[in-house]
């Protein structure tokens, strides 16, 4: 099943809908009616963090000195903790944003969540990137929020100040049925497939676009061979297969138009969400990363629970084709990992990525630079999933609802792998058609296994040490971990917020999650912006969230 924020979130509400509709079981017949099961505190793992333990909860002599950038889903402000815990600096704004770069000059870039964009509701919207200075002045600012386009869920700052960014576009459905999409799993209102754009800022506002890398030049399909780009994907494992989708298990039919306003009443999902809609997004891109010495960009695609990689040193119309660029495949993928059934080779048994976050290169001179890491959500193990959830807890509802391991085996992984290569650089296409590898060179699970999960947002990235910075995003909690797998350092974030549109919906889909933060990001205590910087902590500090009460029930 798809796994996404918006996915796993509506997957809650249907459900809780679902058991709402359901006749309930007189009280003298349910003994015979359902097993009883004697729940304990071991048995469960919290997936709202609302009743977690908040703050530092976990330091050491190991850890590394430094402070943490992040920013919660609900809020309009970017806060930077010291290892304390304790917020040393603010950027307070106008609008709530997904995830922040600081760089080494002071200025932070923010992308922001547009208030007011027609088209899209996937999760992750956002339209905006802006730069502020370390006063929290706006320096520059770009938007592509319109009806065709929206930049979306993160982007990545180069070497030589441009910005690569991910942007949904719309494929009309008319469009994408001539492109080979089955109509039997189109939605009315089309697809939403991604481009990369490489933005030139031109400063104070607006800046243009250099290069750009269309999905939908990149396409295969057996479904009809009268449309275009028929073909087997097993033969074409550089395109991604436009039906990939529709061969999943599960989904069903959409919801409907009354329960998607239910939804976002909830918070489950976004304002623009409607019937037509569901299932635009079929890959729900959420993460990107250059490689400036390779003049590469990985992507993380979970709809479809693989990463990619592209080749920038094209231009823009080789990035349109399969030939030109460095590697000789213009625009086709130069390397992809982690569901090879994606292209009709192997089975489920071959499947690595479930639902990943935040897939990035370790940059030069850490250790294990040239790896990839990514956040590995949602790994099955084959247990009982959300229906045994709420037929466990029958009478729990958001936001103090819990999970019971014993029964969802669901767990999270950060991985570290290297993609193989070639005596000249290419990646290795081996005999059975797929790209490796097969083992990695390093693997997180919490020692339990089950107590770390996130099955939404979330992050993971290499510290100068060779320590790991892990943000477990759905409860907002944070940690760094040793080679070894030691925690030497962990933080619940107690700051949350409650900030809406002006039609009185969230930003972001985040339910009751209300702590969950996309990403954080741990900077060493020499990072040059903090050079002459005033860091103490803040006087007073944030007030820390407290969830409101329950509203008292309706007189009979």
């Amino acid at each position: 099943m798809k796994t996404t924020q918006t996915a796993f979130l509506a997957a809650l509400m249907l459900l809780g809908l679902s058991c709402k509709q359901e006749p309930q079981t007189p009280p003298e017949e349910q003994a015979e009616a359902t097993p009883v099961r004697e729940w304990k505190p071991e048995d469960m793992r919290n997936m709202t963090g609302l009743t977690a333990q908040r703050g530092v909860i976990h330091d050491s002599d190991q850890d590394t000195e430094g402070y943490v950038l992040f920013e919660p889903f609900l809020t309009t402000s970017t806060f930077l903790a010291n290892k304390n815990g304790e917020i040393v600096h603010r950027w307070d704004t106008k609008l709530s944003s997904m995830d922040s770069y600081l760089q080494p000059n002071g200025h932070l870039f923010r992308l922001e969540r547009d208030e007011d964009f027609p088209t899209f509701a996937a999760g992750g919207q956002s339209g905006r990137i802006t730069e502020y200075d370390w006063d929290g002045n706006v320096v520059w600012e770009f938007k592509m929020a319109n009806e065709k386009e929206l930049l979306h869920h993160d982007f990545e700052i180069m070497p030589n100040g441009n910005i690569l960014a991910i942007a949904y576009e719309v494929v009309p459905a008319e469009e994408a049925a001539a492109l080979g999409r089955n109509p039997e799993h189109l939605p009315k209102a089309g697809l939403w497939l991604d481009k990369v754009v490489e933005i030139k800022p031109t400063r104070p506002s607006g800046g243009e676009i250099v290069w750009t890398w269309y999905m939908k030049d990149h396409l295969v399909q057996n479904f009809d061979k009268s449309k275009k780009n028929f073909g087997e994907p097993a033969e074409n494992p550089r395109k991604i297969d436009i039906n990939f989708h529709s061969t999943e298990v599960g989904g069903g039919p959409p919801p409907s138009a009354e329960q998607i306003q239910q939804m976002i009443q909830q918070g489950m999902t976004t304002s623009n969400a409607t019937p037509e809609n569901q299932g635009s997004d079929i890959t729900h891109t959420n993460a990107i990363s250059y490689n400036p010495g390779l003049d590469q960009i990985v992507i993380s695609m979970p709809g479809m629970n693989e990463v990619a990689i592209l080749d920038h040193s094209t231009t823009t119309a080789e990035a349109k084709s399969s030939t030109g660029g460095r590697w000789g495949h213009g625009g086709d993928l130069l390397y992809r990992w982690g569901n090879p059934q994606n292209y009709g080779i192997g089975t489920d048994a071959e499947r690595r990525l479930y639902g990943q976050h935040d897939v990035k290169w370790v940059p030069k001179g850490l250790p294990g630079e040239g790896h990839l890491t990514v956040f590995n959500n949602d790994i099955h193990d084959g247990k009982a999933k959300l229906p045994t959830i709420w037929a466990g807890f029958p009478t729990a509802s958001p936001p103090e609802f819990a999970m019971a391991i014993g029964d969802v085996g669901n767990y999270s992984a950060v991985l570290e792998f290297a993609p193989p290569t070639d005596a000249n650089g290419a990646y290795i296409l081996n005999e059975e058609g797929t790209f490796g590898p097969e083992e990695m060179v390093w693997k997180y699970t919490a020692p339990d296994t089950y107590s770390f999960y996130s099955a939404f947002i979330s992050g993971a990235h290499r510290l100068p040490n060779g320590h790991t910075f892990i943000t477990q995003g759905m409860n907002g909690r944070f940690f760094e971990v040793t080679p070894e797998k030691e925690i030497v350092w962990e933080f619940w974030t107690p700051f949350a917020g409650d900030y809406r549109l002006a039609d009185g919906t969230f930003p972001q889909p985040a339910g009751p999650m209300r702590y969950a933060t996309f990403r954080s990001t741990l900077l060493p205590a020499d990072f040059p912006a903090f050079a002459g910087k005033d860091l103490k902590p803040l006087q007073p500090q944030p007030e820390p969230f407290k969830m409101p009460p329950p509203p008292a029930p309706a007189e009979q």
